[in-house]
């Protein structure tokens, strides 16, 4: 006889949800392992001290780390899975008839962290890896990876014209501050917009400058110290750029199409070419991954899409050695990290690039060295087109090396 099975819900079944996810599932295994109660003392400067309590930071972060592990971007869809998946809500803590968090309210919480908030998760991970032994240390690989941007060319429009109306703005608030002060004096405490001011934020508002880092233990003299301290007035520095370009007074007259153009739905993407073929608006995830067998990343940066991946690399690594106190033997990368700056950097520092080398001879429409042919009866080279190219005298070669 052919069953019909019927679909009839009951309005509550006695079931427990900790029956319900197997004891091998890889959440369980996640939650055993990871503790996650420091980030509590992370955002609480971010918080009040009165007022409606807000979503747990833990659970904040968890979602975050579903997010990763399920390869989603979106807020929205990550609530949509945490609705439909057992395991994920059991893994948050949220019973069967808990209510779950809004999307929406994921986005407003990870704007008030901000990055650095972000980056200090990130970093505490990386200590909890060295804690258990997980990072190697002696070769570090460098990467990076296309991430399409949700947003078409055709929104791109002139910068200037973005930058006039960001000055027309700050220019009408300017107008109101005093009308907007009187306002923000009169909220009570613990209200949406005295939530919203970190301590960073107070501090600026009052004028308060923050404090100069500490000097490293060093003793250097005055005229190093000031050409050191001149080039790192000039120089670009990525991780404290937060991975956005410099697109003033390096190029000269030359300039990219991100510097005269910006997208309106999302002015941080810029153009880059696919591997695949084609033109489309994206980002650079850059990584430093070390080459233990657990291949820990070590370190990461968000570029927009024109910043190639050996731009960031030397802040990169620098940062990675000095932040977790490594030193690797050698560094790996592709052929765009084969650059002169990368490498006339790295063997001062008895540190061993394995990238392959470009292919320069198919760059320029000159004449490579593989083209000439040497003579070795008249210690002449030939090029192709018959022309000569004299050797120098060994005297003339010693004075010139001088």
């Amino acid at each position: 006889m052919m069953g019909c099975k019927a679909r009839a819900f009951a309005p509550l079944v006695a079931v427990s949800l900790e029956a319900l996810v197997p004891h091998d599932h890889f959440y369980r295994h996640l939650d055993r392992t990871l503790d996650l109660s420091f980030v509590r003392d992370l955002v609480k400067d971010t918080y009040a001290a009165l007022g409606r309590p807000s979503i747990d930071p833990v659970v904040f972060f968890r979602l975050h780390l579903v997010m990763c592990f399920e390869g989603i971007r979106s807020e929205r869809l990550l609530m949509r899975l945490v609705a439909d998946k057992l395991s994920v809500r059991w893994f948050l803590g949220y019973d069967l008839n808990e209510p779950l968090p809004d999307h929406s309210s994921l986005t407003r919480i990870r704007t008030r962290y901000g990055l650095a908030v972000f980056r200090r998760f990130f970093e505490a991970m990386v200590e909890q890896c060295l804690q258990a032994n997980l990072v190697w240390g002696k070769e570090l690989y460098f990467d990076a990876t296309q991430v399409n941007a949700n947003a078409d060319l055709d929104s791109l429009t002139p910068r200037f014209a973005l930058q006039a109306r960001a000055a027309l703005q700050a220019h009408l608030a300017a107008l109101f501050a005093e009308e907007s002060h009187e306002e923000v004096d009169q909220e009570p405490p613990g209200s949406a917009q005295d939530t919203a001011q970190t301590p960073l934020a107070v501090e600026a508002a009052a004028g308060i400058q923050p404090p100069l880092p500490t000097s490293l233990p060093v003793v250097l003299s005055a005229p190093l110290c000031e050409a050191l301290t001149q080039g790192n007035a000039t120089r670009h520095d990525w991780i404290a750029a937060d991975g956005r370009p410099q697109r003033e007074g390096i190029r000269g007259h030359y300039q990219r199409r991100a510097d005269f153009l910006v997208s309106t739905t999302d002015p941080d993407a810029t153009s880059m070419r696919l591997k695949g073929g084609g033109t489309h608006l994206g980002y650079h995830r850059h990584y430093v991954v070390d080459g233990g067998k657990r291949r820990i990343i070590l370190n990461g940066l968000v570029t927009p899409g024109e910043v190639m991946e050996n731009q960031p690399m030397l802040d990169l690594l620098w940062r990675t050695c000095f932040r977790w106190h490594l030193w690797p033997d050698q560094v790996t990368g592709d052929t765009t990290s084969g650059t002169a700056e990368i490498m006339t950097a790295l063997d001062p520092q008895h540190i061993r690039p394995y990238v392959p080398l470009p292919d320069f001879d198919q760059r320029t429409e000159f004449f490579g060295q593989r083209d000439f042919r040497y003579d070795q009866g008249r210690d002449v080279y030939v090029c192709p087109n018959g022309a000569e190219l004299q050797v120098l005298p060994s005297g003339c070669r010693n004075q010139f090396k001088q």
